[in-house]
């Protein structure tokens, strides 16, 4: 007997729309509600509206919250301005990744953390575990909140008719309470997908709402539903990470290519952090031997690669590395891949590259990440 997926509260106006749902991190989630080529590229070209209330909010509250992140995460939280939000990773006290998340400091004593589904609750359950001894308070707030994310070139054109918030000051990872068509939220500059846009945190409630009068507003402007399989080739394309993909329990953020979200130099808490020593091994050990880079790669062919996939020399066949991600791309028109590679081969222009589909060498060329990047 398998659990029931979960559903969002808009799983009935999904449905009225027509979307493939499908099961995803254990919700019933919509992949696409016509082409997915569609929407992508309504997307990239005009705008795209998304449910994302899967997505795991974990409130922390405190005198001591900035610190107690500060140990419990790899970056620097305490000094994130109110207001602003960071980029940063979770990691296990052997370095590897538990998972990638979104802080956004609403206030000095209070930050939302946000986790990937599928990995909610075990970040909810590590930071209560590290929150011992720290004035602070860890409180599951998945329940308390819906999000919807309008992404694209006409976002703001569209989010501006259902609010007089201040879109064009609101920087990008910043994030302000206010009203958007009535409804109270926290109106966030960040997205998934490559493009400009607004991820908006609402009570569950006056989601549905939310939903139908941004469809409205965005009509003139060609605003469509997205699904999930959208969102994963536009983030593709855009060079983003995906946990489970390029990110897992078995990479350090430092293996990945991500360094830099790692601050060894914190103020607080004596500088101490979980994962620091094992996170330091690993950034010695990257500067003696550079450990395999992710990389891009743009098919010279049809074929399509997939996660899993060995990437191999066209020299003598030996294995270099292995796609972690890879589909069409509607925006360059051709199959696109991410894959970890040995440092030797992963040098924008490399050639003798390929990847083996089903027992064929297929030629792939090593490009730089990201595929897509638009234009500010």
């Amino acid at each position: 007997m398998t659990d029931t997926p979960r559903r969002t509260v808009l799983d009935a106006l999904h449905r009225e729309l027509g979307a493939t749902m499908t099961d995803f991190a254990g919700w019933d989630m919509p992949l696409r509600y016509g082409s997915e080529r569609d929407e992508h590229l309504a997307v990239r070209s005009r705008a795209g509206l998304f449910d994302l209330s899967h997505m795991g909010e974990i409130t922390v509250t405190g005198p001591s919250a900035g610190e107690l992140l500060d140990y419990a995460l790899v970056g620097n939280l305490s000094t994130l301005a109110a207001g602003r939000a960071r980029y940063t990773m979770i990691c296990e006290s052997g370095g590897g990744i538990l998972d990638d998340l979104i802080v956004y400091r609403l206030a000095a004593d209070r930050y939302l953390v946000v986790a990937n589904a599928s990995n909610a609750q075990v970040v909810l359950d590590a930071l209560r575990e590290r929150a011992e001894g720290f004035d602070a308070a860890v409180r599951d707030d998945r329940d308390a909140y819906a999000l919807l994310a309008i992404q694209g070139p006409s976002a703001s054109a569209v989010l501006a008719q259902l609010t007089d918030a201040d879109l064009a000051g609101l920087k990008y990872y910043s994030g302000l309470p206010g009203t958007v068509a009535g409804v109270e939220a926290l109106i966030a500059r960040t997205g998934y997908t490559g493009e400009d846009g607004f991820e908006l945190f609402c009570e569950p409630a006056d989601a549905e709402g939310l939903w139908r009068r941004l469809t409205e507003a965005g009509s003139e402007y060609g605003l469509v539903p997205c699904g999930l399989s959208c969102r994963d080739t536009l983030r593709l394309e855009a060079g983003m990470p995906l946990y489970g993909h390029e990110l897992s329990q078995s990479i350090t953020p430092v293996d990945a290519g991500l360094g830099r979200l790692v601050k060894f130099e914190k103020t607080t808490n004596e500088g101490r952090f979980v994962g620091r020593e094992a996170l330091a091994e690993a950034a010695a050990r990257a500067e003696r031997t550079p450990p395999r880079k992710l990389v891009g790669l743009v098919a010279e062919g049809r074929r399509v690669p997939r996660a899993g996939y060995r990437v191999v020399s066209t020299a003598d066949g030996a294995a270099i590395g292995e796609v972690t991600s890879g589909a069409p791309s509607p925006t360059l028109g051709k199959p696109i891949a991410m894959a970890y590679v040995d440092a030797a081969h992963a040098e924008p222009g490399t050639s003798g590259v390929a990847v083996d589909i089903r027992g064929s060498q297929e030629p792939y060329q090593v490009v730089a990440l990201p595929f897509y990047q638009r234009q500010r």
